[in-house]
């Protein structure tokens, strides 16, 4: 696989999809980072503003969510537009990689749960890197299994989702920079 022919799909928001667009830009991959108006991003590569009628396209109810993730979200017009924009990143891509902290009820904290959730649903590769544990999980459709040292996730497919919390801790940076180095380094 060329990294010419390989593009990252995220949102541009500060944090681990700044992270990720950062490690895109250093290896020279292409990017795109699904926003929306209103919608306060870091990353200027890539910008792929959705128009309204666009962000419908990932619309899904909230009770449905709420019921998946066992919580609750707000129900205001800017938590719908960032889960139908990720909606977006989590469609675009083959292969998931999320920062974050996979829960005892195997769910990822937080909004960057419901893209992770949502690539489970589509039967898609997903990978968690976990800051509190400081390691990679990988989902195998029925449970997280921790990936050893050694085994950690590699970009295998061109077109790659990085998401992930606005909260990014030093061992998330490290695991994204050495995601894109194990794979094009």
């Amino acid at each position: 696989m060329k990294k010419e022919d390989c593009i990252l799909y995220s949102g541009g928001i500060k944090g681990a999809e700044e992270e990720f667009g950062k490690n895109a830009e250093r290896f020279g991959i292409e990017e795109i980072n699904f926003t929306f108006e209103g919608h306060a991003i870091v990353r200027k590569r890539g910008i792929r503003v959705l128009t309204n009628d666009e962000l419908k396209n990932g619309d899904v109810s909230l009770e449905y969510i709420s019921k998946l993730m066992n919580r609750r979200y707000a129900k205001t017009p800017m938590i719908r537009k960032v889960l139908q924009s990720i909606w977006y990143q989590i469609n675009s891509g083959r292969q998931i990689f999320v920062i974050g902290e996979v829960l005892d009820d195997k769910t990822v904290k937080g909004g960057t749960g419901w893209g992770a959730e949502f690539a489970k649903l589509c039967n898609k590769p997903l990978y968690v890197f976990d800051q509190k544990q400081n390691c990679w999980f990988s989902w195998n459709q029925a449970e997280w299994l921790e990936c050893k040292k050694g085994d950690e996730p590699v970009i295998s497919q061109p077109r790659f989702t990085g998401t992930g919390t606005r909260y990014l801790e030093e061992s998330g940076k490290k695991a994204i920079a050495e995601l894109f180095e194990r794979t094009f380094g």
